[in-house]
């Protein structure tokens, strides 16, 4: 007679509740919620409706697991080889195949969700999620590994723009921002890691710069990003503005300064930098078109 635990283990439901959790580990759950809520959220400040904003969320959802998905399917032969524990795939919670499934899955069911917003806005969006899978099948080893990054942050104001009831075309300096934001989320998520994939012989356009450099370019996209939104709508900035861009800037300097002991510093100055831009970003979205 087995013991309480391993008789539940073996059981169906203990099985599938152990491969819905391998797969809700692979799809890189902290990058979809983050995405996902920051188009839902720009959505709603847009003036999308209820219903619109909640079509426009399953849209970003579906691609964003996608995405994710494919990412830690097409990676699996790598990180098993280099034994990366934690990864679902390599710890063998949920197999390469089901992860494949599950991505393919996804992708079918955000075509129709991103074109129920409009051909402009779903032909936008699809752009995005179609630079992602490119990134993650083969620009992520290349020079043009940011390029996807700028692509898809900048798809995302635009789809939400074209979601509107008119159809406006989206303002250039939120597509700007957008474009600039994720060419930082792309330093910023690879510096870490940038050691470990050298030796993994992942060459991308942040392994190529060396983490040194990396770090000191790290704020200047996304204070960039900060001047887009602050100094590109119509009008005068005004004093929140110019004090938010203010404050971008001194943390960038910041972390840069700090960073050069201790790089974690310079990290968590351009997660501040991100954070403003994107209450920039939520703030002015009542004109992002």
């Amino acid at each position: 007679m087995g013991t309480p635990g391993q008789s539940t283990a073996g059981r169906p439901e203990a099985r599938w509740a152990g491969r819905a959790a391998g797969l809700a580990g692979s799809c890189h759950p902290g990058p979809v919620v983050a995405v996902t809520a920051l188009t839902t959220a720009l959505a709603a400040t847009a003036g999308q409706s209820a219903a619109r904003c909640v079509l426009t969320a399953l849209a970003a959802l579906t691609g964003q697991l996608s995405v994710g998905w494919c990412n830690d399917a097409f990676d699996a032969r790598r990180d098993l080889a280099a034994g990366r524990h934690g990864k679902p795939v390599v710890d063998g919670t949920v197999r390469v195949t089901e992860v494949w499934a599950a991505a393919y899955t996804a992708l079918a069911l955000c075509v129709p969700l991103s074109f129920a917003c409009g051909l402009l806005a779903g032909t936008v969006h699809l752009t995005g999620v179609a630079a992602a899978w490119a990134y993650d099948l083969r620009l992520k080893s290349t020079v043009w590994s940011w390029l996807p990054y700028a692509t898809g942050f900048a798809a995302l104001p635009a789809f939400v723009a074209l979601g509107l009831p008119d159809r406006p075309w989206p303002a250039w300096w939120a597509v700007t921002a957008g474009a600039l934001l994720g060419i930082g989320a792309h330093l910023g998520d690879v510096l870490p890691d940038i050691r470990a994939d050298l030796a993994l012989g992942v060459r991308g356009w942040p392994q190529r710069l060396g983490p040194d450099r990396a770090r000191l370019l790290l704020p200047v996209p996304l204070v960039a990003a900060s001047a887009a939104l602050v100094l590109g709508p119509s009008g005068p900035p005004g004093a929140a503005g110019l004090a938010a861009l203010g404050s971008a800037a001194s943390a960038a300097v910041a972390g840069t300064v700090l960073g050069r002991r201790r790089e974690r510093a310079a990290f968590a100055a351009a997660v501040a930098v991100a954070a403003i831009d994107v209450t920039l970003l939520l703030v002015r979205g009542t004109g992002i078109a």
